[in-house]
Protein backbone atom coordinates (compact mmCIF):
# COMPACT_ATOMS: atom_id res chain seq x y z
CA UNK A 1 0.00 0.00 0.00
CA UNK A 2 1.40 3.20 -0.78
CA UNK A 3 1.33 5.78 2.24
CA UNK A 4 -0.25 9.06 1.18
CA UNK A 5 2.32 12.04 2.77
CA UNK A 6 5.89 13.02 1.89
CA UNK A 7 8.46 11.00 3.70
CA UNK A 8 11.19 13.42 4.68
CA UNK A 9 10.32 14.20 8.66
CA UNK A 10 12.27 16.31 10.97
CA UNK A 11 13.21 14.93 14.45
CA UNK A 12 13.10 18.41 15.51
CA UNK A 13 9.81 20.08 15.97
CA UNK A 14 9.66 20.21 19.73
CA UNK A 15 8.08 23.84 18.84
CA UNK A 16 4.97 21.76 17.49
CA UNK A 17 4.08 19.16 20.14
CA UNK A 18 1.44 21.53 21.45
CA UNK A 19 -0.50 20.30 18.03
CA UNK A 20 -0.63 17.27 19.68
CA UNK A 21 -2.78 17.98 22.28
CA UNK A 22 -6.30 16.67 21.18
CA UNK A 23 -6.56 13.32 23.56
CA UNK A 24 -10.09 14.75 24.31
CA UNK A 25 -11.17 14.88 21.08
CA UNK A 26 -10.26 11.28 20.71
CA UNK A 27 -12.23 9.78 24.02
CA UNK A 28 -15.31 11.56 22.88
CA UNK A 29 -14.50 9.51 19.67
CA UNK A 30 -15.11 6.50 21.65
CA UNK A 31 -17.95 7.16 23.26
CA UNK A 32 -19.73 7.57 20.35
CA UNK A 33 -18.44 3.91 18.81
CA UNK A 34 -19.70 2.36 22.12
CA UNK A 35 -22.89 3.62 22.54
CA UNK A 36 -24.09 1.99 18.86
CA UNK A 37 -24.37 -1.30 21.04
CA UNK A 38 -27.64 -0.19 21.96
CA UNK A 39 -29.28 0.40 18.30
CA UNK A 40 -27.53 -3.36 17.45
CA UNK A 41 -30.32 -4.51 19.80
CA UNK A 42 -32.80 -3.52 17.38
CA UNK A 43 -31.19 -5.11 14.29
CA UNK A 44 -31.17 -8.42 15.77
CA UNK A 45 -34.46 -9.46 13.95
CA UNK A 46 -32.96 -8.26 10.44
CA UNK A 47 -30.17 -10.25 11.17
CA UNK A 48 -31.66 -13.27 11.63
CA UNK A 49 -33.24 -12.60 8.25
CA UNK A 50 -29.78 -12.74 6.78
CA UNK A 51 -28.66 -16.12 7.62
CA UNK A 52 -27.87 -18.30 4.92
CA UNK A 53 -27.83 -15.68 2.03
CA UNK A 54 -25.16 -14.93 1.46
CA UNK A 55 -22.28 -17.38 4.17
CA UNK A 56 -19.27 -17.04 4.33
CA UNK A 57 -17.04 -19.73 3.10
CA UNK A 58 -13.07 -20.38 4.06
CA UNK A 59 -11.49 -22.80 1.71
CA UNK A 60 -7.98 -22.59 0.61
CA UNK A 61 -7.51 -19.61 2.41
CA UNK A 62 -10.12 -18.06 0.84
CA UNK A 63 -12.85 -16.44 2.38
CA UNK A 64 -15.70 -14.89 0.81
CA UNK A 65 -17.49 -12.17 2.78
CA UNK A 66 -20.92 -12.50 0.83
CA UNK A 67 -23.56 -10.10 0.10
CA UNK A 68 -26.33 -7.63 1.11
CA UNK A 69 -26.41 -6.72 4.33
CA UNK A 70 -24.31 -9.65 5.89
CA UNK A 71 -21.13 -9.17 3.54
CA UNK A 72 -21.04 -5.21 3.93
CA UNK A 73 -20.94 -6.11 7.79
CA UNK A 74 -18.31 -8.66 7.15
CA UNK A 75 -15.75 -5.89 4.50
CA UNK A 76 -16.20 -3.67 7.90
CA UNK A 77 -14.91 -6.65 10.49
CA UNK A 78 -12.09 -7.47 8.14
CA UNK A 79 -10.69 -4.00 7.94
CA UNK A 80 -11.26 -3.75 11.28
CA UNK A 81 -9.64 -6.29 12.07
CA UNK A 82 -6.90 -5.26 9.75
CA UNK A 83 -6.35 -2.21 12.00
CA UNK A 84 -6.85 -3.52 15.26
CA UNK A 85 -4.37 -5.87 14.55
CA UNK A 86 -1.68 -3.40 13.14
CA UNK A 87 -2.23 -0.75 16.49
CA UNK A 88 -2.09 -3.60 19.01
CA UNK A 89 1.58 -4.91 17.29
CA UNK A 90 2.58 -0.65 17.38
CA UNK A 91 2.04 -1.15 20.70
CA UNK A 92 3.35 -4.26 21.52
CA UNK A 93 6.19 -4.73 19.55
CA UNK A 94 7.59 -1.33 20.52
CA UNK A 95 6.39 -1.27 24.28
CA UNK A 96 6.42 2.42 23.05
CA UNK A 97 9.27 2.98 25.07
CA UNK A 98 11.68 5.91 23.62
CA UNK A 99 10.20 5.66 20.02
CA UNK A 100 7.44 8.21 20.71
CA UNK A 101 7.03 10.90 23.00
CA UNK A 102 4.32 10.81 26.24
CA UNK A 103 1.79 12.55 23.65
CA UNK A 104 2.44 10.37 20.88
CA UNK A 105 1.95 7.07 23.33
CA UNK A 106 -1.47 8.19 24.59
CA UNK A 107 -2.70 8.66 21.07
CA UNK A 108 -1.53 6.07 19.65
CA UNK A 109 -3.19 3.52 22.82
CA UNK A 110 -6.50 5.98 22.51
CA UNK A 111 -6.73 4.60 18.89
CA UNK A 112 -5.73 1.27 19.14
CA UNK A 113 -8.61 0.73 21.79
CA UNK A 114 -10.82 2.28 19.72
CA UNK A 115 -9.91 -0.60 16.56
CA UNK A 116 -10.47 -3.29 19.07
CA UNK A 117 -14.00 -1.77 19.98
CA UNK A 118 -14.79 -1.49 16.09
CA UNK A 119 -13.74 -5.26 15.71
CA UNK A 120 -14.61 -6.40 18.54
CA UNK A 121 -18.81 -4.75 18.11
CA UNK A 122 -18.89 -5.96 14.82
CA UNK A 123 -18.09 -9.82 15.51
CA UNK A 124 -20.62 -9.82 18.39
CA UNK A 125 -23.23 -8.15 15.77
CA UNK A 126 -22.30 -11.10 13.42
CA UNK A 127 -22.14 -13.76 15.86
CA UNK A 128 -21.98 -17.21 13.79
CA UNK A 129 -21.98 -15.23 10.52
CA UNK A 130 -18.73 -13.39 11.09
CA UNK A 131 -15.60 -14.59 9.05
CA UNK A 132 -12.79 -16.16 11.03
CA UNK A 133 -10.63 -14.50 12.48
CA UNK A 134 -8.07 -13.43 10.40
CA UNK A 135 -3.94 -13.29 10.45
CA UNK A 136 -1.65 -10.61 9.33
CA UNK A 137 1.60 -10.17 7.62
CA UNK A 138 2.91 -6.90 8.57
CA UNK A 139 6.57 -7.80 7.33
CA UNK A 140 6.93 -4.95 4.47
CA UNK A 141 6.44 -2.18 7.82
CA UNK A 142 9.30 -1.28 10.11
CA UNK A 143 8.52 -1.20 13.42
CA UNK A 144 11.85 0.10 14.81
CA UNK A 145 10.95 3.34 12.64
CA UNK A 146 8.83 5.55 14.24
CA UNK A 147 7.80 8.12 11.12
CA UNK A 148 6.94 4.32 9.38
CA UNK A 149 4.59 3.79 11.69
CA UNK A 150 2.51 6.51 11.70
CA UNK A 151 2.70 6.87 7.80
CA UNK A 152 1.14 3.74 7.98
CA UNK A 153 -1.36 4.41 10.65
CA UNK A 154 -2.14 7.27 8.21
CA UNK A 155 -2.69 5.33 4.90
CA UNK A 156 -4.96 2.66 7.01
CA UNK A 157 -6.81 5.44 8.86
CA UNK A 158 -7.53 7.01 4.79
CA UNK A 159 -8.26 4.00 3.77
CA UNK A 160 -10.69 2.90 6.16
CA UNK A 161 -12.78 6.31 5.69
CA UNK A 162 -12.51 5.53 1.95
CA UNK A 163 -14.10 2.25 2.70
CA UNK A 164 -17.16 2.87 4.28
CA UNK A 165 -17.95 5.81 2.55
CA UNK A 166 -17.66 3.84 -0.61
CA UNK A 167 -19.69 0.58 1.07
CA UNK A 168 -22.49 3.06 2.28
CA UNK A 169 -24.42 2.78 -0.20
CA UNK A 170 -24.23 -0.92 -0.55
CA UNK A 171 -26.85 -1.33 3.12
CA UNK A 172 -30.25 -1.44 2.63
CA UNK A 173 -30.90 -1.60 6.62
CA UNK A 174 -31.06 2.19 7.75
CA UNK A 175 -30.17 0.92 11.07
CA UNK A 176 -26.69 -0.47 9.96
CA UNK A 177 -26.10 3.00 7.99
CA UNK A 178 -25.80 5.00 11.41
CA UNK A 179 -23.85 2.23 12.74
CA UNK A 180 -21.55 2.69 9.58
CA UNK A 181 -21.74 6.33 9.90
CA UNK A 182 -21.03 6.57 13.54
CA UNK A 183 -17.69 4.46 13.13
CA UNK A 184 -16.58 6.35 9.95
CA UNK A 185 -16.81 9.35 12.05
CA UNK A 186 -14.27 7.91 14.11
CA UNK A 187 -12.23 6.93 11.54
CA UNK A 188 -12.01 10.43 10.01
CA UNK A 189 -10.98 11.92 13.44
CA UNK A 190 -8.03 9.43 13.54
CA UNK A 191 -6.97 9.87 10.34
CA UNK A 192 -6.62 13.76 10.75
CA UNK A 193 -5.23 12.97 14.39
CA UNK A 194 -2.47 10.66 13.16
CA UNK A 195 -1.86 13.38 10.13
CA UNK A 196 -1.40 16.19 12.70
CA UNK A 197 1.16 14.04 14.16
CA UNK A 198 3.17 13.70 10.83
CA UNK A 199 2.41 17.38 9.90
CA UNK A 200 4.47 18.35 13.39
CA UNK A 201 7.26 16.17 12.34
CA UNK A 202 7.48 17.41 8.81
CA UNK A 203 7.18 21.12 8.06
CA UNK A 204 7.08 20.31 4.19
CA UNK A 205 3.44 19.39 4.78
CA UNK A 206 0.72 21.78 4.41
CA UNK A 207 -0.70 22.69 7.85
CA UNK A 208 -4.23 21.43 6.35
CA UNK A 209 -2.89 18.47 5.64
CA UNK A 210 -5.73 16.82 7.56
CA UNK A 211 -7.63 17.50 4.96
CA UNK A 212 -5.67 17.34 2.37
CA UNK A 213 -6.67 16.68 -1.53
CA UNK A 214 -5.43 13.61 -1.91
CA UNK A 215 -7.90 12.59 0.39
CA UNK A 216 -10.65 15.44 -0.34
CA UNK A 217 -11.85 16.03 -3.79
CA UNK A 218 -12.96 19.19 -5.59
CA UNK A 219 -16.15 19.25 -4.06
CA UNK A 220 -15.02 19.15 -0.32
CA UNK A 221 -16.23 15.76 0.20
CA UNK A 222 -14.17 12.44 1.50
CA UNK A 223 -12.87 10.31 -1.06
CA UNK A 224 -15.40 7.11 -1.53
CA UNK A 225 -13.45 3.28 -2.64
CA UNK A 226 -15.36 0.48 -3.68
CA UNK A 227 -14.70 -3.21 -1.82
CA UNK A 228 -13.13 -4.08 -4.77
CA UNK A 229 -10.07 -1.12 -4.55
CA UNK A 230 -10.15 -1.33 -0.92
CA UNK A 231 -9.38 -5.54 -0.81
CA UNK A 232 -6.87 -5.35 -3.32
CA UNK A 233 -4.97 -2.44 -1.73
CA UNK A 234 -5.06 -4.49 1.83
CA UNK A 235 -4.03 -7.63 0.20
CA UNK A 236 -0.13 -7.77 1.16
CA UNK A 237 -1.14 -7.49 4.99
CA UNK A 238 -4.22 -10.08 4.99
CA UNK A 239 -2.99 -14.17 5.10
CA UNK A 240 -6.69 -14.70 3.65
CA UNK A 241 -7.63 -13.60 0.15
CA UNK A 242 -10.98 -11.94 0.50
CA UNK A 243 -13.57 -12.51 -1.98
CA UNK A 244 -16.01 -9.31 -1.60
CA UNK A 245 -17.51 -10.05 -4.98
CA UNK A 246 -21.06 -9.99 -3.96
CA UNK A 247 -20.67 -6.71 -2.31
CA UNK A 248 -22.74 -5.26 -5.23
Amino acid sequence: MQTLLPKKPSEDSSENTSALKRRAFLRSAGFATATTAILLSGCEPYLEQLKGDDADETVNNLIRLGGGDLGVLNYAFALEQLEAAFYTKVVETTGFGSMFDAQEQDILADIQKHEVIHRDFFKAALGKNAIPDLQFNFSSIDFNDRMSIWRTASAFEDLGVAAYNGAGKLLKSTDYLLLAGKIVSVEARHAAQVREVIFANDFSMSPTSFAGDDVVDMNGLDQAFAPAKVLTMVAPYIAYKLDGSSLQ
